[in-house]
């Protein structure tokens, strides 16, 4: 069975593109963007955990 790890990360408006492609490029899977508790967007990202 296949385990995931799990990440929320801010996303700062200006910069948005290049910490999504960061993410992405260590591979992470984008999930969703949410309004955060503060107002701003949040990024949640999963990957599959390497089993051991």
């Amino acid at each position: 069975m296949a385990t995931w790890e799990y990440a929320t990360v801010p996303l700062i408006e200006h910069a948005t593109k290049a910490i999504l492609d960061q993410w992405g490029a260590e591979g992470w899977e984008l999930v969703q963007v949410a309004t955060g508790p503060t107002g701003g967007l949040v990024a949640f990202f999963k990957r599959q955990k390497d089993d051991i």
